[in-house]
């Protein structure tokens, strides 16, 4: 069995085989066998012996299972100073590996988000990472995390996916096939102004996600596959490595991954919620405005759930796609789609079944909850409810305080005697539109997560 230091010196003259980038080229510099990459990710699972020569190795992990990523520090004597003795960012994602899904990731997302409200697609197993900084998930981000490491310190992070791949596969009869992943790193360093946007290093493998110990049975059937196989037929295949080396690729080419806005870490809570002095709330079914720039019309395209089409409408403005009659959609997007482009370009915004609005007591300030009541200057902020019910309140609070959803418990309503009533379904069913809430928050005997309750 080859150890991952013989891989390293393997894998580095392989060609990957398969297209992984969302841009149609890859922006990797040019094949030079002499170079020594400034960085090296290890993921600490066995490849399947399944692939052959010259293809992208492939990796089967478990569902929710820690694996250890070691990352190390490749660079040779002299080279890139100005990190020596600095902490870099790296930021890691679970995405899509096939080009189809990666057209469509914001919708395979968001109906994931769906079918498990509160759960995250990656998580970092902090208890067992070793030499990490500041380590943080975005709510919103749900298969990405970013972390700050100091090269020359031994660092090692262990990262847990729970989604699985056949979770994004078309039902059909049969059998399911699960779709592969990719696992990417990203890291970057400190620019003048302290912000970690300076690109140095990118590297992925592929891998696929099995249930709860369905990544052995896959290993064995295949290891079994192949013993069985002529020797001459096992020569067209790659041995199969104890570890999985990430290959060089092109960095991440979404934006978001360079925005330096706060994003909470795992770290222990505080009794309230990260300050909501500036919130961005924007419903997905807003009007496309005619002064919306190109990159906000971009936006509003993937709000709104047409993020295949992005490309063919790269350089519209909002006044541009308003533009469009509704020939011109349907021949362009298809009937379908065209149709439903057409008419969220030009629908009114639709009416929300309930629409409540609610502010986060002071926590220094609970003596001035009778101004805050009669409207003295207090910001509140409007939540719009559709389903009415208990979890859509839940969600969208998390959502307005920039928290994960299993933060709240429970969200009591004060009663008249100060008694805290349980908010049911038919409570929210039976809310008068338009209705203030100042939201206070207490801490929970049980675990990390709070009470939210509505005065």
């Amino acid at each position: 069995m080859l150890t991952w230091r013989d891989q390293v010196k393997l894998e580095n003259n392989d060609v990957l085989a398969l297209p992984i980038f969302k841009q149609e080229e890859s922006n990797l510099p040019p094949d030079n066998d002499n170079k020594i990459l400034p960085f090296q990710y290890v993921l600490c699972a066995a490849t399947s012996p399944a692939v052959k020569l010259h293809d992208e190795t492939l990796t089967y992990l478990n569902q929710g299972q820690s694996y250890e990523i070691r990352m190390l520090d490749n660079r040779k004597m002299g080279e890139l100073p100005e990190i020596t003795g600095k902490m870099v960012k790296s930021i890691i994602r679970v995405v899509f590996h096939d080009r189809r899904l990666q057209y469509t990731e914001h919708q395979q997302l968001e109906g994931w988000r769906w079918n498990r409200p509160g759960d995250r697609i990656l998580d970092l197993d902090i208890p067992m990472s070793v030499g990490i900084v500041d380590p943080r998930a975005n709510p919103t981000q749900l298969n990405t995390v970013e972390f700050l490491w100091d090269p020359s310190k031994r660092t090692s992070v262990f990262i847990q996916v729970h989604c699985i791949s056949t979770e994004f596969t078309m039902r059909k009869h049969g059998g399911e096939k699960g779709v592969p992943f990719r696992v990417q790193i990203d890291t970057f360093k400190e620019n003048e102004a302290g912000e970690y946007t300076e690109h140095l290093h990118s590297a992925s493998c592929q891998i696929k996600v099995f249930k709860p110990k369905g990544a052995d049975r896959k290993q064995k059937t295949d290891r079994e596959k192949m013993e069985k196989r002529a020797p001459q037929e096992k020569e067209k295949y790659q041995p199969s490595y104890e570890t999985t080396i990430l290959t060089e690729c092109s960095p991440w080419p979404e934006a978001t991954y360079v925005n330096n806005s706060p994003s909470p870490g795992f770290g222990p809570t505080h009794n309230s919620f990260p300050s909501t002095s500036v919130v961005s709330n924007v419903r997905s079914d807003c009007n496309l405005l005619p002064t919306a720039t190109p990159q906000e019309a971009q936006q509003w395209l993937h709000r709104n759930r047409f993020s295949p089409f992005c490309r063919l409408f790269t350089n519209f403005s909002g006044a541009d796609l308003l533009k469009l009659t509704r020939e011109d959609v349907i021949q362009i997007c298809g009937p379908a789609d065209g149709i439903r482009l057409f008419n969220a370009l030009k629908g009114r915004v639709v009416r929300p079944r309930l629409t409540v609005y609610v502010c986060q007591e002071s926590q220094q300030g609970r003596e001035q909850q009778q101004k805050h009541e009669n409207g003295d200057g207090t910001v509140y902020h409007a939540i719009y409810l559709e389903e009415l019910t208990a979890v859509e309140l839940t969600e969208k609070i998390a959502q307005l305080f920039n928290i994960s959803p299993r933060q709240i418990n429970q969200i009591f309503k004060q009663g008249p005697t100060g008694i805290h009533v349980l908010v049911s379904d038919e409570m929210i069913q039976n809310f008068q539109d338009e209705m203030c809430f100042v939201l206070d928050t207490m801490k929970a005997e049980t675990n990390d997560g709070y009470h939210i309750i509505l005065k």
